[in-house]
């Protein structure tokens, strides 16, 4: 299948193919043969692939459940296997290697496609990752930078007026307990109305199901709670790419489901494979003068298939 690129794009591609076979020439330049370096931060990725077997009665939002991962992500990634019942005795893959996105390396980072939180909870060493659950369409999730102005311990839920508008059988408050949607723990945003915060209704994480605020699990928003100080950053961004030269010398691009697809996976398990507009662009500009050892065809299958984990795109 060909990549729908435009046609200067195309242009790029012959290009950049034909100076793969001249990198396997004698007297080849050095700068090909190693990345250039990068004024990025030094820290790029995070954690490492696992796989797991499937037990008898396993489906994958189960096992998304079980392992506090999302639904969506662990669906992108084996997107062969059947979500309720996955053949007993065979492996998936659960995606917990993942490029680090493109922002301050600080406080906590949301990546809403990812439905991924980053906690970088001291300068210099790899972040705590949590799934999350966010914004369904038409409630999305906001994006920018605010901060935590305040905290709370088994809160207290009352419904804002455009919620109790769509269930008027709510109550004003719902007070703390297994049925009160913030769940056991609440960090309340800068922007008004909107949380991280625990869930009464665990399988919506990894989804877009909420009213914009960010559902974690219970277990996972216990565990940072006590180490997020009032006044930490929060960064929310949207990053369906993420690229990054890693310490092997090897260039790997990240690409995630957009929401959109998020939602298709939740309707029928696969989704539309869309090519995301900018991906080659970004690929050219990320190899630099290494742009000669592209693996084009893999740059393609990361983009359509979309697995939300690093694939290797230099030969």
């Amino acid at each position: 299948m060909m990549m729908d690129v435009s046609r200067s794009r195309r242009r790029a591609l012959t290009v950049m193919s034909a100076a793969v076979g001249l990198a396997a020439l004698p007297g080849m330049p050095a700068f090909l043969s190693k990345p250039a370096r990068s004024d990025t931060p030094a820290r790029k990725v995070v954690g490492e692939m696992r796989r797991y077997r499937i037990r008898p009665d396993d489906t994958l939002v189960d096992i998304a459940r079980t392992e506090r991962l999302g639904f969506v992500e662990v669906k992108a990634a084996n997107p062969g296997v059947d979500v309720w019942l996955p053949e007993v005795g065979s492996e998936i893959l659960l995606p917990e290697r993942r490029l680090l996105p493109d922002a301050p390396q600080r406080g906590i980072v949301i990546n809403l496609c990812e439905m991924c939180l980053y906690y970088y909870r001291n300068e210099g060493a790899p972040p705590m990752v949590f799934a999350l659950g966010v914004g369904r369409e038409g409630r999305g999730t906001p994006m920018g930078n605010t901060s935590i102005v305040r905290k709370a311990e088994h809160p207290a839920w009352y419904p804002p007026a455009s919620i109790r508008a769509e269930r008027p059988e709510l109550p004003g408050m719902v007070p703390p307990g297994p049925e009160n949607p913030l769940g056991t723990r609440a960090l309340y945003l800068g922007w008004p109305a909107y949380l991280i915060h625990g869930t009464s209704m665990p399988l919506g994480v990894g989804r877009r199901v909420s009213a914009g605020c960010i559902r974690m699990y219970n277990e996972d928003v216990e565990h940072i709670f006590p180490m997020v100080p009032v006044g930490t950053a929060v960064a929310v961004v949207d990053q369906e790419v993420k690229i990054a030269w890693l310490d092997d010398g090897e260039l790997y691009v990240e690409v995630s489901p957009s929401q959109e697809q998020a939602d298709q996976i939740e309707v029928s398990g696969y989704f539309e494979p869309v090519m995301p507009d900018d991906l080659v662009d970004r690929v050219l500009e990320a190899a630099g003068a290494q742009a000669g050892r592209l693996d084009w065809a893999a740059v393609e299958n990361a983009g359509r298939q979309r697995r939300g984990y690093p694939i290797r795109i230099t030969l």
